[in-house]
């Protein structure tokens, strides 16, 4: 099952001056919410568009207006050739290659451009802006390509894929996902191509929207996975006859980081009232002083995950405030040029998280191989496995995960510290934001499968503990699994909102129900089953 919308998420988003949330892109980009442009940012275009269009008609050259581009700045443009110039800037820039990009990054690009253009700072026309609002409202989603963004001049490559589409060309995918010309696209949703005029080709792809829109995105499914990483670690705990008496709050205090915090008061919510962590709590029957790292530290490395997002989030927030254009039209009317479409601030965050994403998993990885180790698991089967010998049981589901884990490491090195060249050494620092974007996205659904392997694993082991009973909390995690319905949520028509696994038992296909488990936690069920004993978690 895919993400769905979160019940607060809006059906309409007005793109005005101000910076949009990042609830709002997430709405637009991923839920199809519509958009609108206020009455206060349509004002503002038309004003800074009066600013261009006095410009045009001056015989002095101005950059973007009535001169050529990057390494050609110098060269002037007769005005008959302008609108040549704008149509050639886009086409030649629409250069992208590689494996389509996903549906939601492109819509959230072409969001965060209009966001831009209704700052009042870019000087496009009326018409351009609303051309982009009339896609994004009518499904029509520009097929844009992996490759082609260094990260400055703005994401140039996937920016213009998305002009061109606004101009009728190229090619775009319709509301049904079907792939068609972009003019037969336009013509169906009843949409007038843009003729672009001065400065406009520019203004379109001079952006850091594409690694913004990625940021976004992957802050929300982070803020999802980190709790759910919390519900696993509790179960895996639980699981293995560990303490929770390390979470306490005074022990926690004693290293005042907030994410600390907030992780063990999750960690402690779900393991209250554990029948599983009762039955070991007397000194003289448990004789273990300490558990693994991997059980004892995770709050102080979920912790660290959860003020590495702040920081993320608040860099996010501040690109979304932000009118990312060169040149720029200034409050004043001046139109000057500018460095600001470098995507430095968003490309180091963006590598940083991939570094959260590699640790959190890494951690992941650990609790759930002492499960299979009987060794250190505490009296399970080796493996988990019904018949030892004859069934492997969960042993190449860890293996799964080893092999993820490993990946996440090689995408956790940066790609902001690389910078190769262009534009005939005008561009000759670039910040690789967009690389570490697309390898963003990859590291949060290798994180997602990497927590659903430890879920599926660690509620094999709490069945196991029977007769003992698990706590409220996790045990309502296990029961979605076992019924595929979350307690207090509607179930569908069949019965079940979500395709059930089985409990333990002989060896089965298990590829299927791992990727369950990976819809169940992208999805937020399963932080949801957990939340309906605990209340929200953070």
């Amino acid at each position: 099952m895919s993400r769905t919308a979160a019940p607060e998420a809006p059906s309409t988003v007005s793109v005005g001056v101000g910076a949009l949330t990042r609830e709002e892109v997430v709405a637009v980009a991923r839920h199809g919410a519509r958009v609108e442009i206020s009455p206060e940012a349509l004002e503002g275009i038309a004003a800074s568009r009066a600013v261009i269009e006095a410009l045009a008609e001056d015989p002095v050259p101005h950059y973007g207006i009535s001169t050529g581009f990057g390494a050609l700045a110098t060269k002037h443009i007769p005005e008959d050739m302008r609108a040549q110039l704008q149509r050639s800037l886009v086409r030649s820039h629409a250069a992208g290659s590689g494996p389509e990009v996903e549906r939601e990054v492109v819509r959230g690009t072409m969001l965060l451009r209009l966001s831009t253009l209704a700052t009042g700072r870019t000087g496009v026309r009326v018409e351009t802006a609303q051309a982009y609002a009339a896609l994004l409202n009518a499904g029509i989603t520009p097929v844009v390509h992996e490759y082609g963004s260094l990260g400055c001049s703005g994401d140039l490559a996937p920016l213009a894929h998305c002009a061109l589409a606004v101009m009728g060309e190229g090619l775009v995918r319709d509301a049904d996902g079907d792939i068609t010309e972009a003019g037969e696209a336009l013509a169906s949703a009843g949409i007038e191509p843009v003729q672009l005029a001065e400065k406009e080709g520019l203004a379109l792809i001079n952006g850091t929207d594409g690694m913004l829109g990625q940021l976004v995105l992957a802050l929300a499914d982070l803020d999802t996975l980190l709790a759910t990483a919390d519900v696993a670690a509790a179960m895996s705990v639980e699981g293995q006859l560990g303490t929770d008496d390390v979470f306490a709050a005074d022990l926690q205090a004693l290293r005042p980081h907030p994410g600390q915090a907030l992780a063990a008061e999750n960690l402690r919510k779900m393991m209250a009232d554990s029948a599983i962590r009762d039955s070991h709590r007397d000194p003289e029957a448990c004789t273990r002083v300490q558990d693994a790292y991997s059980l004892r530290c995770s709050p102080q490395v979920h912790g660290a995950a959860r003020d590495t997002m702040t920081h993320c989030s608040t860099v996010a927030e501040r690109e979304l405030a932000a009118a990312v254009d060169n040149p720029v039209v200034t409050l004043d009317g001046r139109v000057e040029s500018n460095g600001n479409f470098h995507g430095a601030p968003v490309a180091y965050v963006l590598d940083f998280l991939a570094i959260v994403a590699a640790d959190v998993a890494s951690i992941s990885e650990r609790r759930t191989d002492r499960f299979l180790d009987v060794a250190r698991n505490h009296g399970l089967n080796p493996f988990l496995a019904d018949d030892p010998g004859v069934d492997s049981g969960h042993m190449i589901a860890q293996y799964t995960q080893a092999a993820i884990v490993s990946e996440l490491k090689r995408l956790a090195n940066p790609a902001s510290v690389d910078s190769i060249p262009s534009s005939a050494m005008q561009e000759d620092h670039v910040s690789m934001g967009w690389s570490g974007a697309r390898k963003l996205r990859r590291s949060v659904d290798g994180l997602t499968r990497v927590i659903a392997v430890e879920v599926l694993t660690a509620a094999r082991a709490l069945d196991l503990r029977a007769p003992l009973t698990p706590a409220p909390a996790t045990g309502a995690v296990v029961q979605l699994l076992r019924t595929g319905v979350i307690p207090g949520e509607p179930a569908d028509v069949e019965g079940t909102a979500y395709d059930p696994v089985a409990g333990p038992g002989p060896d089965r296909f298990l590829a299927p129900e791992i990727e369950t488990v990976v819809d169940l936690v992208a999805d937020g069920a399963v932080r949801r089953a957990a939340e309906s004993v605990t209340g929200p978690l953070h």
